[in-house]
């Protein structure tokens, strides 16, 4: 039994190209990512540094937040419809992760407000201990989003449901109108929290950049690089409401919109994390340079 929607398919050019564009731009920044990755455990310097757990930890979700596009990407034009089964533990790991992006963001812009704003209170503040606890809250908070759907479609949907094969959305997985309510209300809950924290924080700390010469031009920008990836990570919460909008707009593009919009929200932001630390900052630069581009008379001294 097939459970799908009107959903069209590409030609087969078309569906090459999309792939290869996607894929291309997968493999490059996860090897970007990867290599990031390693840096921070190999080096005391970073894995024992609050700031650079929190960006790892935004690191790591941006690696799984790829493969997950690009493996329901690549198996939507090989086999069209997946098992239900299947499509919902790929669909809860990429929602999941997608909303740890967001919130990360947000409890970085905080780590750096208390260096900027309370240098003397950050070392008691930002501990690893309280990192790591903040880094499990993050987790239950995205993951409280999304179980309470798959609790209710595994009382309401039948048994014939989860043995079928649908094309891997959400919409066709979590396919109750009362779901959508909740998932809109549970976006705009989300979206409020991370905007008022970006507003309050990195306004305070533009403020405080600029009464500091020494460092204002680099935390300047330091801010506009956090402030537009957080920007572009937060279009997740816009993400139904893009595709809506622009399919009503042009029905018959309704397969390029999707793969538009899907890259930039899942992909293109993806690609700043390794801006910020991984080529900005210094200290992670010197360290990465060693695996990034490996060379044998590679000497860095721990």
């Amino acid at each position: 039994m097939n459970l799908t929607t009107a959903v069209y398919r590409d030609s087969l050019n078309t569906a090459i190209v999309k792939n290869l564009i996607t894929v291309g731009l997968s493999v490059s920044i996860i090897y970007v990512n990867s290599s990031l990755v390693h840096t921070f455990t190999k080096h005391e310097v970073f894995n024992t540094n609050p700031r650079y757990i929190l960006y790892i930890h935004l690191v790591i979700n941006d690696i799984l937040l790829l493969i997950m596009f690009t493996l329901l990407q690549v198996l939507s034009y090989i086999i069209f419809t997946l098992h239900v089964p299947f499509c919902i533990i790929l669909l809860l790991i990429s929602i999941i992760c997608s909303l740890n992006n967001p919130l990360t963001l947000a409890v970085m812009a905080v780590e750096c407000y208390v260096a900027i704003c309370f240098p003397l209170q950050h070392s008691q503040i930002c501990t690893v201990k309280n990192v790591t606890v903040v880094i499990t809250v993050i987790w239950v908070l995205s993951s409280l989003s999304i179980l309470p759907d798959l609790f209710t479609i595994l009382v309401t949907e039948s048994r014939d449901f989860f043995h079928s094969r649908v094309f891997c959305l959400r919409e066709t997985v979590f396919r109750l109108p009362e779901l959508e309510k909740k998932r809109t209300m549970s976006n705009i809950v989300f979206l409020v929290i991370v905007w008022l924290t970006l507003v309050y924080t990195y306004f305070r700390i533009l403020f405080t950049a600029q009464a500091a010469a020494a460092n204002a031009r680099k935390a300047r920008n330091t801010v506009l690089l956090h402030g537009f990836q957080l920007l572009l990570c937060m279009l997740t919460y816009v993400y139904d409401l893009l595709l809506n909008g622009f399919t009503k707009l042009f029905p018959k593009g309704v397969l390029t919109i999707r793969y538009t919009i899907s890259v930039f929200v899942h992909v293109l932001p993806r690609l700043v994390s390794p801006l910020v630390y991984g080529i900005r900052d210094k200290a992670f630069r010197r360290y990465l340079r060693r695996y990034l581009f490996y060379s044998p008379k590679a000497n860095i001294n721990k």
